[in-house]
């Protein structure tokens, strides 16, 4: 049973080292002429298929039913649907043409070209009125037919092509299923795949004669309001609903997700009803109306974010807008009060103004509570309407009134962010056209910012908004790098674009700004820059800066303009008029352009073309990958042409099954990250995505650090960034590692980056070990000169599926130019070595 076992092994051990090979050598009896099926599955949901037949009786499923191109239209998921593909070849120029209907009422068309069937042009999305303008001239015949493939009767059209044509996408489809098998990669699959491999020794030389320098800004992070990221994660505010904004459209169309949400009443002598005559501001057009007919005995209860986290002997500031409908008003208890009755902290406002009237107090908690309620009480029989209420521990991150939670946030500082991207994502260019972020309702006073729908389901209050957002920046001591929409909303959108009813443009990206509306819209993007940058007595947007309590400007230095957007024609006429608008106006302002949302592509290529032709200086890269991914494509970057725009790897996280963040999908980044230093010349910025999520309102997973009311809890993913970011460099010194085992799947587990931080002088070592064995090695930094160094060791490691590991530091012992360092298995090390002199 043994042999039988280790036989098995060794089996599955070759299939990893050399993949199965599906082409039968030395065939030479192959027909010229074929016929070829194409068809999508009945539920839309397969994308463009093939099959093939010698004879057009029998047929033979191409690469397994492989999809050779998806529709675009539409939110992801359950609305990329494709039906009735019809595949055309046009004589002239041998060109494939494919139309077929984008949804299932075949209202909206889908168009797109290819010269070999494997790469594909951008998509074009029409009425079927329209269908002449697309539909391709003089094509070879083909039939509409209903045929067996894999024993399933599938509706598609046939077609003769030569028999290489068929060769041709079968080849490819092997090469893309190969390059899966590589990126399926599990540590799991470690005890096969290294099976008896021995302890590893390497040889690390590092040459700083060879040094090169590379971004400061490498390391940042992105924040979007996702997960529950603002309100009641980052955002301070302890009272949830507080301006009764809410509406069932934030989610979608929830009844119960309404103005009163997390408002109840306690007591019978009272009712609340909801208002919009005269509100504070007309961007804050509900309020509560609180009709009181029993003084003392009645209350207006808020619930919070899942309760309300007190800290005994701490303050917090309470504020409320009132005023007195009927009746003469009086004094209004606050009570802070805990799940079994009990007050924990108690003050008092006066309503008795029949106009509009902000009351503020100061309560002091008397002991701790995990999830507590505000309790508003009346001491007068009234009617009272009251607004924006407001409830904020003082201790906020750096003590900023209308702040940030201050352990959510240190927690961020302490990642070293040189950038903070903000304020997504998809958040930012919104689900549809009139759901786009817009910065100006998110300035000012709080009572008169607008309130936005959150494409992920719930509400912004946008109490924490630009001017938020850049404080925080400049308080991290980190650039601000705000992102606006490129005037068209998130290809995800599955709201109707600019009131229009029909599907065609109910469905987001295929809607933009309309033109008449674009010189606004880009004189908005202006005004950012002027709020940010403007002098504060002579611009009108830098005064508004002042107003807000910052003169100084925030001296901002990027913007982005789209977020992985479909680069369709919509999107590039839009985003040209903007990156003109910019350039010409701020060319101090370095723009960064979007490439779609993946490594590879259409939207990636043509993305690529774009900003290339318009000498855009930078573009936002994003991908979600397998860990293998990260590990079999650590050359990305080696081949990027430096003359070109810079790279900012916008959102990138690895991917497991289960979607988990554990030390398998840590070592994974921090392995793909030595490669990107390595790159840092073309890499200007990098950020993991998605940042925050509370438990229990999570939309995506994994995320970088999760937290409730009371705990914060960072992922080892996290601890990866904070490495990087607290051990970041200047300069790249170029390497070589020499394994005593010159596997390639051993070699490609093995990561080396050495930087020199030119602020302080220090060299920094980082090393990465995806095997399931220790590396030792021989570190020789040639063309230093170390003077009594001293060093520290930072390692973070344990069982890949560990998802609570944390990095350790000690102090580590360096003499001289060699060292010598054994990497534990599955590992990440960070060697900081000090008081360098010279090179």
């Amino acid at each position: 049973m043994n042999r039988l076992i280790r036989f098995l092994s060794v089996c599955l051990l070759l299939s990893f080292v050399f993949p199965v090979q599906a082409k039968v050598e030395g065939v030479t009896n192959e027909p010229n002429q074929v016929y070829l099926f194409s068809y999508s599955n009945r539920d839309g949901r397969s994308g463009l298929k093939f099959a093939w037949s010698p004879d057009g009786e029998k047929w033979f499923s191409v690469a397994d039913g492989f999809a050779y191109v998806n529709s675009d239209f539409g939110p992801w998921g359950r609305a990329k649907t494709m039906f009735k593909p019809h595949l055309m070849q046009t004589r002239a120029d041998g060109k494939w043409h494919c139309i077929w209907e984008a949804t299932n009422t075949g209202k909206a068309l889908a168009y797109v070209t290819s010269p070999d069937l494997q790469k594909w042009e951008a998509q074009s999305y029409f009425s079927p009125e329209e269908r002449s303008k697309y539909e391709p001239k003089d094509v070879y015949p083909t039939t509409q037919k209903k045929v067996l493939v894999n024993g399933s009767e599938e509706e598609g059209w046939v077609q003769e092509v030569p028999y290489t044509t068929v060769q041709q996408i079968i080849r490819y489809a092997e090469h893309k299923k190969y390059r899966q098998s590589l990126n399926a990669e599990r540590t799991e699959q470690d005890p096969v795949r290294f099976a008896n491999l021995k302890p590893v020794e390497a040889t690390i030389q590092v040459n700083a004669g060879q040094a090169k320098e590379i971004s400061k800004h490498l390391i940042g992070i992105f924040f979007e309001d996702i997960n529950y990221g603002a309100d009641g994660g980052l955002y301070a505010e302890l009272v949830q609903n507080r301006d009764f904004e809410y509406t069932p459209t934030d989610r979608g169309n929830d009844q119960n997700w309404n103005s009163t949400h997390s408002w109840s009443v306690q007591g019978s002598d009272a009712t609340l009803s909801i208002a919009t005559e005269n509100p504070i501001h007309p961007n804050n057009s509900h309020y509560a109306v609180f009709d009181v007919n029993a003084a003392e005995q009645t209350a207006l209860v808020n619930a919070g974010f899942d309760g309300i986290a007190l800290k005994k002997g701490e303050k917090y500031d309470f504020s409320l807008f009132g005023k007195v409908l009927e009746g003469k008003g009086g004094k209004v208890l606050v009570n802070l009060v805990d799940k079994d009755g009990t007050i924990i902290a108690q003050t008092a406002v006066n309503v008795t103004s029949k106009d509009w009237k902000q009351q503020k107090a100061v309560l002091t908690a008397t002991s701790d509570a995990a999830a507590a309620s505000l309790s508003i009480v009346p001491q007068a029989v009234s009617k009272y309407a009251l607004d924006m209420i407001s409830l904020f521990p003082q201790k906020t991150f750096k003590g900023r009134k209308n702040g940030l939670r201050a352990d959510l946030a240190q927690t961020l500082a302490d990642l070293h962010p040189r950038f903070v991207r903000f304020p997504g994502g998809c958040v930012a260019h919104g689900d549809g056209i009139d759901n786009i972020y817009d910065w100006k309702g998110s300035i000012g006073p709080l009572e008169a910012r607008k309130p936005l729908r959150n494409l992920w389901g719930y509400h912004q209050t946008r109490g924490l908004g630009y001017h938020e957002y850049f404080l925080f920046c400049e308080d991290m001591g980190a650039e601000p790098v705000p992102v606006l929409a490129a005037g068209v909303p998130c290809q995800n959108s599955g709201t109707c674009a600019h009131h229009s009813k029909d599907e065609l443009t109910c469905m987001g990206q295929q809607g933009g700004v309309p033109m008449e509306e674009m010189d606004q819209y880009i004189q908005d993007v202006l005004d950012l820059i002027e709020y940010a940058n403007g002098d504060a007595r002579k611009t009108v947007w830098g005064k508004k800066r002042a107003e807000a309590g910052h003169p100084k400007p925030f001296n901002l230095k990027f913007i982005g303009i789209g977020n992985e957007d479909m680069i369709t024609p919509v999107f590039v006429e839009r985003f040209k008029m903007i990156f003109d608008a910019v350039k010409a106006k701020h060319p101090e302002v370095t723009v960064i352009g979007t490439t779609g949302p993946f490594y590879e592509g259409t939207d990636y290529e043509v993305g690529w073309d774009l900003a290339t032709e318009l000498g855009v200086p930078m573009v936002d890269e994003h991908y979600y990958v397998e860990p293998g991914w990260m590990i079999h494509n650590q050359e990305y970057y080696d081949h990027y042409d430096r003359s070109k725009a810079k790279v900012y790897l916008g959102e990138y996280a690895a991917h497991l099954p289960g979607r988990p963040n554990n030390v398998e999908t840590a070592l994974a980044e921090a392995l793909y990250l030595t490669a990107v230093e390595r790159n840092g010349d073309v890499v200007e910025m990098t950020s993991y995505a998605p940042l925050l999520a509370k438990d229990g309102h999570t939309q995506w997973n994994p995320d970088l650090i999760y937290f409730n009311n009371t705990e914060v809890r960072p992922t080892v993913g996290y601890y990866t960034q904070q490495m990087y970011g607290q051990n970041a460099g200047t300069e790249y010194l170029s390497s070589t590692v020499k394994l005593n085992n010159g596997w390639d799947a051993v070699k490609k587990r093995v990561g080396v980056s050495v930087v020199k931080d030119a602020n302080t002088g220090d060299y920094i070592v980082k090393l990465v070990n995806m095997l399931p064995v220790e590396v030792s090695s021989q570190v020789k930094l040639d063309g230093v000169t170390l003077v009594n160094p001293s060093a520290t060791k930072t390692i973070l490691t344990g069982d890949p599926k560990d998802r609570g590991a944390k990095p350790a530091s000690s102090d580590f012992k360096v003499e001289g130019n060699d060292f010598s360092y054994s990497m534990p298995a599955y590992s990440f090390t960070v060697i900081r070595i000090h008081q360098v002199v010279g090179k």
